[in-house]
């Protein structure tokens, strides 16, 4: 669809706006419009750099006018629908953080990524429930819920911490949301994520950490089933202060990556203990003992190093991932994960991922939200790292390691780990129970009948009289 754009419209759009308002082909347009995952290259009608709340109201109120969908880029690592012919919005000058210590928040702005978070928590002995990523948005991660593999078996998802939101909705007016007002909106954007309006500022609760024993333990691939085997063990009955994941690894040479590990097939087990190193060497020395470990960087650590844990990719990448929920990790998921992923298989999974779940993050949070699936023990990922243009080309193989693993799945997602390949209806309402949906669905309705939110994983509007 061709959109046309009032050119009165846009004459006081730009002077409206502190940020830049670029069309194509303007200077700077490229980098506006980038997201982490270069795979994915967008071409919006118009791209607004957004400086505040008020200019997010008049890019809002622009796009209405004119009839435009409007998306959404912070860090850029939730992008996964192509925002051509939108209006899209760069929120990555709102980046305030304020730290209430004797509340236990923190008030953060639409783009702050979460080591930034982290490193202002810690100056008061206050950390957020991040992510594996440091350079993740907060908000967008709060929003699809927010797995911490570091923190979430004790604490929940982030999404449980959320106190108040404020958002600009689809007609423009910006509202100030908590449990007490305007509750059901409230309850939709954490776990519905960016499809109610633009979250311009977030309050989340943080909590206190006092000690973490922390870090990776690589293994070559021909020791896959020993680990893989201890992995289960170990997972079976943690404490919750212990939270582990397992990746099957085939990394490229790079100068980010450790010389053992490049251009082979390592097996990467992740450890977070929030206790004591002493303790954490007792509950994975059963893991060390294994085999030879190419890597052991698994020390007593500051929060503020956990992104050292998972060792995700940190630049820009073109990337392709699948993922999915288990019920449970028995030793014949276990098998027909190594048969269809391990290292005798030529497949182009850079990084597949088995993470454990439960503890908190099995239990309904003291204020409702929409965050579903919450009964599932681990979850499957994977991730293909290559040129733009191939999605079709590794949908295939990504598929077949996950049908490895069907007799165990729950047939539901996590909101945050929706990809690519995940935007028809029925695959993001597999993110939520049917009544969640429902709900969901209700409340966008209400507040954005139009669908004008809807370049992302998109909840539909219920349709009109629907019950």
């Amino acid at each position: 669809m061709t959109y046309v754009i009032n050119q009165n419209d846009l004459a006081r759009l730009t002077a409206a706006v502190a940020g830049p308002v670029l069309a194509p082909g303007d200077e700077g347009y490229g980098a506006e419009t980038a997201a982490w995952n270069t795979a994915l290259v967008q071409r919006p009608a118009l791209a607004v750099g957004a400086t505040s709340a008020a200019d997010v109201q008049a890019a809002v109120r622009f796009a209405a006018a004119n009839a435009l969908p409007v998306a959404l880029v912070a860090t850029g690592h939730g992008a996964v629908v192509p925002a051509d012919g939108a209006l899209l919005v760069n929120l990555r000058r709102i980046n305030g953080v304020s730290i209430d210590a004797r509340s236990g928040t923190g008030t953060i702005g639409a783009a702050v990524p979460a080591q930034q978070l982290i490193e202002a928590g810690t100056g008061v002995g206050l950390v957020p429930l991040a992510g594996s990523s440091p350079n993740v948005g907060v908000v967008g991660y709060a929003l699809g819920g927010g797995i911490s593999p570091t923190l979430g078996r004790l604490h929940g998802f982030a999404a449980d911490h959320v106190s108040a939101a404020e958002i600009v909705c689809a007609d423009g007016a910006l509202r100030q949301i908590d449990a007490e007002h305007d509750p059901d909106l409230f309850w939709a954007i954490r776990g519905g994520m960016g499809n109610f309006g633009v979250v311009t500022s977030l309050t989340i609760g943080l909590v206190p950490v006092t000690r973490l024993y922390g870090g990776g333990l690589y293994f070559a691939g021909e020791h896959v089933e020993q680990v893989v085997d201890a992995f289960r063990r170990i997972a079976a009955a943690p404490p919750a202060e212990l939270s582990v994941s397992l990746a099957f690894l085939r990394l490229r040479s790079a100068p980010s990556v450790p010389e053992p590990l490049r251009d082979r097939f390592s097996v990467h087990v992740r450890i977070a203990y929030l206790g004591s190193a002493d303790d954490g060497e007792r509950l994975i020395a059963e893991l060390r003992a294994t085999a030879p470990a190419l890597l052991d960087t698994v020390a007593e650590i500051p929060y503020t190093a956990i992104a050292g844990i998972h060792s995700d990719p940190v630049e820009p990448t073109p990337t392709y991932e699948m993922s999915t929920l288990l019920r449970e990790f028995p030793a014949a998921a276990a098998e027909a994960l190594i048969a269809a992923a391990g290292p005798g298989v030529d497949t182009p999974a850079g990084v597949i991922e088995i993470r454990q779940l439960g503890g908190a993050l099995a239990r309904a949070p003291r204020v409702p939200n929409a965050v579903g699936n919450r009964d599932a023990g681990f979850q499957l990922s994977g991730a293909m790292f290559d040129a733009p243009g191939r999605a079709e080309e590794f949908r295939a193989p990504l598929a077949e390691i996950a049908d490895a693993v069907a007799p165990w799945t729950t047939g539901g997602r996590q909101a945050n780990f929706l990809t690519g390949y995940d935007t028809t209806a029925g695959a993001v309402a597999r993110a939520y129970d049917p009544e969640t949906y429902r709900r969901l669905a209700e409340v966008k309705s209400a507040v954005d009948p139009g669908n004008m939110f809807r370049i992302n994983h998109n909840i539909l509007p219920a349709p009109s009289g629907a019950a």
